[in-house]
């Protein structure tokens, strides 16, 4: 007789930078719109942007710290809190978009690859311990977790480290408002090889929509028309992209929830990537009309977004260790609870999987 073997989460970790950044910071930005400074006092500019997005601080990493590093300090804490012993890793993955970016240089280090650096921090001396990165956009940690599904159903691997660190405050434009939504971050999890029914991963969905829509998130010249830096800077048609997420992102959702033979209605909590909370709320409400509902339950939904920001592939393994630690005001999870895990990026990606606890 067979074993079923499952995809469990054992441990998770994250790491917070202490540089709160208030809308307060951007008072005296000047900000550029189609080579035309935008004609509004900033206090009014921040006060929308928060209306908009949710968004009241985000976290700036310090000076002297890395990608890489940030997310070695969530990997530890991923690995304590699974108990287990790091050279038993069989896979590293590091989910990012821009590398290692020292500050005030605009210049993207990934060689070695990240996962590398982490390993060579974390002392892991296992050979059979593989570390490799992802770009994958926003969505990259939720495809890492996908990944290392493979990996374990596959009889392949054992357990597999995923993190999803970013430093997106190195890479935005300074003159373009957009760059009030993004902040650093690292999260990490530890998934493992589990035979209990039941649990762990039950199914995912991804797809990548690039012909029509694989330039809604770019890498662009700076908003200000005297620029002579040649730098190119994190670039989104912000409302194109939130129409193509409220229409297409509840369908992958409802895909990878019909794939595991479940309802929405099973489902005990959402941990969405932590892009624009009225974006957020959107994809809730037109899932669940999907359905043929026409409420979202309460505290459905776990948010961070107001102090965090958005850190790209950090949101979710952020806010699922937050969650887990109850460090979310009304939220925890038990033993049989549904969880879905969705995100949505540059490429454009969309994916989902759902989770048994």
């Amino acid at each position: 007789m067979s074993t079923t073997i499952n995809t469990v989460i054992t441990g998770t970790g994250s790491y917070i930078p202490e540089n709160i950044i208030s809308g307060n910071e951007f008072l005296n930005s000047v900000f550029f719109e189609n080579g035309n400074r935008i004609d509004k006092e900033n206090a009014e500019i921040i006060h929308k942007f928060s209306e908009i997005t949710e968004i009241v601080e985000r976290r700036y990493a310090c000076p002297d710290q890395l990608s890489n590093q940030i997310g070695a300090k969530a990997a530890e804490k991923a690995i304590e809190n699974a108990g287990i012993d790091k050279e038993t890793l069989d896979y590293i993955i590091f989910c990012h978009n821009f590398g290692d970016i020292p500050l005030n240089s605009n210049r993207i280090d990934i060689l070695p690859s990240l996962a590398s650096k982490v390993k060579q921090q974390l002392s892991i001396l296992n050979p059979d311990c593989v570390a490799y990165d992802i770009i994958f956009g926003c969505p990259g940690w939720v495809q890492g977790a996908i990944q290392a599904d493979y990996y374990i159903k596959s009889g392949d691997a054992k357990r597999v480290l995923v993190i999803g660190a970013e430093t997106l405050s190195r890479i935005i434009d300074p003159h373009d408002r957009d760059s009030m939504i993004f902040s650093d971050g690292a999260g990490a999890v530890i998934f493992e090889a589990k035979t209990e029914e039941k649990q762990g991963i039950l199914a995912h969905k991804t797809e990548t929509h690039a012909v029509n829509y694989g330039n809604l998130l770019t890498m662009g010249k700076g908003s200000h028309p005297e620029e002579t830096s040649g730098n190119y800077y994190l670039k989104m048609n912000g409302r194109k992209l939130y129409e193509f997420a409220v229409v297409q992102v509840p369908q992958v959702i409802k895909k990878a929830i019909d794939k595991a033979g479940l309802s929405v209605e099973d489902v005990n909590i959402v941990f969405v990537h932590q892009a624009n909370g009225k974006m957020d709320a959107a994809i809730m409400k037109r899932l669940f009309k999907l359905y043929g509902l026409d409420t979202v339950p309460e505290n459905l939904v776990p948010m961070t977004i107001s102090w965090l920001g958005n850190s790209s592939v950090a949101t979710v393994p952020t806010l699922l260790d937050l969650v887990l630690k109850e460090q979310v005001k009304g939220y925890k999870v038990k033993k049989g609870d549904v969880a879905v895990f969705a995100s949505v990026g540059a490429g454009m990606h969309i994916n989902a999987f759902v989770y048994r606890f």
